[in-house]
């Protein structure tokens, strides 16, 4: 299935964030103004961005929120995503600005860049629900890795997230698995 622009956007922006608190090293990708900014920049907002330390508190308050829409099912994330939509008075309409064709907004102009977050999430999380489509919110499968991912392929293969290396390191083992086996047999 393939979801509009701005749904699949939504998604890998929200499975980014999620991720900034779920790194091996324990790192916290979004710990500073600075960092936040460049996730804005990196994902296109074009919506009110404070760029201080109370934005990155609210933001990061979302992140938590949004890390429990891979840890449901999908009827328990209608829930969420509801309430989600609920809170903030969410209001869908289509828009147009930058370089971007037609796509949704619910926000009122001027929302804090946390609740822009979590209705533009929501909103693409509706979309996975409505189509059945709510087994590709992973988590990875690497070893010790506990990332979401949002599988967009089309046969439904994604296994691994992209912030911790997970793929390669699987490769990697099961490359030397097989040297081993071919060395002992």
């Amino acid at each position: 299935m393939v979801f509009a622009r701005d749904t699949e956007a939504n998604l890998l922006a929200a499975a980014e964030l999620v991720n900034t608190a779920l790194r091996r090293d324990g790192h916290d990708a979004l710990a500073t103004p600075a960092e936040l900014d460049a996730f804005y920049v990196r994902w296109g907002y074009s919506v009110r961005h404070d760029g201080d330390d109370a934005e990155l508190a609210e933001v990061r308050a979302a992140r938590t929120r949004l890390q429990r829409l891979w840890g449901v099912d999908r009827d328990e994330a209608a829930g969420l995503v509801n309430a989600i939509l609920r809170e903030a008075d969410a209001v869908p309409f289509l828009t147009r600005h930058d370089a971007l064709d037609w796509h949704l907004h619910a926000t009122a102009p001027g929302a804090p860049l946390a609740t822009v977050v979590l209705v533009e999430t929501a909103m693409g999380v509706a979309d996975v629900v409505r189509s059945d489509e709510y087994a590709r919110m992973k988590r990875c499968e690497g070893d010790d890795c506990e990332a979401v991912l949002v599988d967009l392929s089309r046969n439904r293969s994604k296994r691994f997230c992209d912030v911790n290396n997970c793929g390669n390191r699987a490769n990697v083992a099961a490359y030397r698995a097989r040297r081993a086996d071919a060395q002992t047999g």
